[in-house]
């Protein structure tokens, strides 16, 4: 754990909002039906999460905020209020702050001690099961587990097990990160943001004013101090809030569009590279059709496949999550007929229509366990009958992404309704293609065996 003092002048706000000003961070995806918000403290949820809170409300969806310990050792040398009092204090700040941003915000209080959460995981892992109940779309979001205290680490590690298990989407927010951080401890590659126009950012503020135990003195008296002084209030009123997007989560846009930007307009080596030249070559003899109708390509990247399918295929729809590499896929492949590129988030995003080949090559590891579960479920909707499934991964690690490509080829062998028809299996990548049940090998589909 981090060690710091509230009483630390901390870091400067200036110092964040610097660093920020130039950093374009992808917004966090909020098409979600149920917001579940959990928090250590009576106060995380205001400070990290308000303004998401408030947005969420205004749509139309739901919230449910979770308060693991009633904050009651906020003052624990307080001449003024015992830690019963104290808690009584903070419950009722909290839910003054929540019905400040919206209504009919469920709220449930635990009641763990402050500073023992760790000693009482399954509450707070009981209490997300069974508001995880049912089947709307959910995200959880939670403290960092970085964040340099006790029970925020708890909190976060729990969430992390539920949602994964669940296969339900999470994401962190920060608090003492901004106090006790510098810019070098942030991890820049896997954060998202919720804008706030002027009214939602005056509605956060609103509801901060009201946890008045933490945010000025309980009294004159030593030990009675403010909590939160003006410094640290201020990295919460800011015009977005800053999530996390956990370690083995789906890598977001950012990633990538850094990506680019740090490597220019081959990374990978594409058009370079014997070995990239050859794995196509591989994967194109390796499709059992000589012609396809329409094909779908999931990842396209810069379009050196895609030019190359397109000369098997009567249309392609190829996509990707980042721009920069659309725009050199758009140069490469100009107006040519029947070839549609489109930038789409998968596989939270995905194409219309159904298709007789589809193909995932070099995308798989990108996702999570549980969006890739999604990406092979929706793929199977989006093959026809007789539609073909080609996927290529390479095999060696890749520390920041989340699956290996051997994950991705065993999740894709487990998968109900798909036959595989080849596989390919090098020391450096695996290939392999699949069809819908009944699919035939070539022999059988050109007449040679029956």
């Amino acid at each position: 754990m981090v060690s710091f003092s509230h009483r630390d002048p901390g870091t400067d706000e200036a110092v964040w909002r610097e660093v920020f000003v130039d950093r374009e961070l992808p917004p966090l995806d909020e098409t979600f039906e149920h917001l579940i918000v959990v928090s250590a403290h009576p106060d995380d949820e205001t400070l990290g999460a308000a303004g998401l809170i408030a947005r969420t409300k205004r749509r139309g969806a739901s919230v449910s905020v979770i308060i693991a310990t009633d904050g009651e050792g906020s003052h624990p040398e307080s001449p003024t209020h015992t830690p019963v009092e104290l808690a009584a204090v903070r419950r009722r700040e909290v839910a003054e702050a929540l019905g400040q941003l919206g209504s009919s915000i469920d709220l449930q209080f635990l009641g763990l001690p402050d500073g023992g959460t760790d000693d009482h995981r399954d509450a707070i892992k009981d209490a997300l099961h069974a508001v995880l109940q049912g089947n709307d779309a959910h995200l959880v979001v939670v403290p960092w587990v970085g964040d340099g205290h006790r029970d925020h680490r708890v909190a976060a590690e729990v969430t992390a097990g539920v949602c994964a298990d669940l296969g339900v989407p999470w994401r962190e927010y920060p608090i003492w990160l901004w106090h006790w951080g510098s810019p070098d401890d942030v991890p820049w590659g896997d954060l998202e943001v919720v804008l706030l126009d002027e009214p939602t950012a005056d509605l956060k503020r609103a509801a901060m004013h009201h946890h008045r135990s933490q945010i000025a003195p309980l009294s004159a008296a030593p030990g009675d101090e403010v909590m939160l002084h003006e410094g640290m209030q201020a990295h919460f009123d800011r015009p977005f809030e800053v999530f996390v997007r956990p370690a083995g989560t789906s890598l977001a846009e950012g990633f990538f569009d850094d990506f680019y930007r740090r490597n220019g307009d081959d990374p990978w080596g594409f058009e370079s590279r014997w070995y990239e030249q050859r794995k196509r070559s591989i994967a194109l003899a390796s499709l059992p059709r000589a012609r396809y109708a329409s094909a779908l390509e999931l990842g396209c990247s810069t379009g050196v496949l895609t030019e190359l399918l397109a000369d098997r295929c009567d249309a392609v729809h190829a996509v990707d999550i980042a721009d920069a590499p659309l725009e050199i896929a758009r140069r490469r492949l100009g107006d040519r007929e029947g070839v549609r590129l489109d930038r789409l988030a998968l596989p939270g995003e995905w194409p219309a229509g159904t298709f007789d080949l589809v193909v995932l090559s070099e995308v798989g590891y990108y996702w999570s366990p549980a969006d890739l579960a999604v990406a092979i479920d929706r793929i199977r909707r989006a093959m026809d009958a007789g539609g073909h499934l080609i996927a290529c991964h390479w095999r060696h690690p890749v520390t920041e992404y989340p699956q290996s490509g051997d994950d991705v080829h065993a999740a894709l062998r487990a998968a109900e309704g798909l036959v595989r028809l080849v596989l390919h299996e090098e020391e450096d990548f695996v290939l392999e293609v699949y069809g819908l049940e009944g699919a035939r090998s070539v022999a059988a589909e050109t007449g040679l065996v029956e």
